[in-house]
């Protein structure tokens, strides 16, 4: 059996953190190397949970026979009414842990790392709102699967596939504009989002809207739910704040779908409302390996 990194799916930590890279191109493969051996030995060392994924093109560098099927950089996309940017980098990873120390810990022994052989692209520190809201306000995370077995089938490929145990990730960093949305009577917001903001229950019949953003993202498609396991942090300034879309699924698919969905480009030609209050600055897909498949790349 495959082992998934772990800190996939532990769950309750208020503290998170997302680093990004590109390759320096004039690495050495011996450099590489090391730096991803030195950063494997910190996250299975470390207190705070760290997963560490790879773009496209460093993976097929690696693990050519472990490349999941269809993964592929992100692309932009150009909708009718919203544009989302593509900013394909080459590492990601993804800290957490209950204490801020605990992190900071962390990102600066991973940085350490990687500075030596990548260009550090993004660096957000993140926290939990409240319980669990992004800063709208409104619960985030509310369509994840909720046992054990449904997230595991969501996010991980399954077993006899290529990379089978990893799972495919969509990093979008959102900036949101709060003084827009704060504007909307709290019925208004909720018929953006599709849920009641005090307690996070799906608005039904005709009082969903069909541009909500429920509406926009709880799919099927030819009978199969789109269904992802969301891991999305909020972050912020004054000056900046939104939210780091983070999820992880079993094929790439099912985010080109949602996505299509969200800005216009399915059959319905309808576009997320929520993207009138909120815009993507980055995007890039990512695989997370399994275990094996990482200890293998890295031997």
């Amino acid at each position: 059996m495959s082992t998934p990194q772990s800190g996939i799916f532990v769950e309750g930590h208020r503290y998170l953190h997302a680093l990004e890279y590109t390759l320096d191109p004039t690495a050495k493969p011996g450099a590489l190397t090391a730096a991803l051996q030195a950063a494997a030995n910190i996250a299975h060392t470390s207190i705070a949970e760290i997963v560490i994924a790879f773009g496209p093109m460093l993976w097929a560098r690696l693990a050519r026979d472990s490349m999941p099927s269809g993964f592929t950089d992100f692309q932009p996309i150009d909708g009718p009414k919203a544009h989302a940017p593509a900013t394909q980098h080459d590492i990601l990873v993804w800290l957490h842990a209950p204490n801020r120390d605990q992190v900071m810990d962390a990102v600066l022994a991973i940085d350490g790392v990687f500075t030596k052989v990548a260009h550090r692209e993004l660096d957000l520190p993140g926290f939990v709102y409240r319980d669990s809201r992004d800063l709208t306000g409104f619960v985030d995370g509310s369509a994840n699967p909720k046992d054990d077995a449904a997230k595991t089938a969501a996010a991980l490929v399954p077993a006899g596939e290529p990379g089978a145990g990893g799972a495919i990730v969509l990093s979008q960093k959102w900036v949101h504009n709060l003084a827009k949305f704060n504007t909307l009577k709290v019925p208004d917001q909720e018929r953006v989002i599709g849920r009641t903001k005090a307690d996070s229950v799906e608005l039904e019949g005709d009082a969903q809207p069909k541009d909500s953003h429920v509406s926009r993202t709880d799919l099927k498609v030819h009978g199969v739910a789109q269904k992802m396991y969301r891991r999305s942090f909020p972050y912020g300034t004054a000056g900046e704040h939104g939210l780091y879309f983070l999820a992880f699924a079993c094929e790439q698919e099912r985010f080109d779908n949602v996505l299509s969905s969200m800005y216009g480009l399915s059959e319905d030609a309808t576009t997320d409302h929520l993207l009138d209050f909120s815009t993507p600055v980055t995007g890039s897909y990512w695989f997370a390996p399994c275990e094996e498949d990482l200890k293998a790349a890295l031997d």
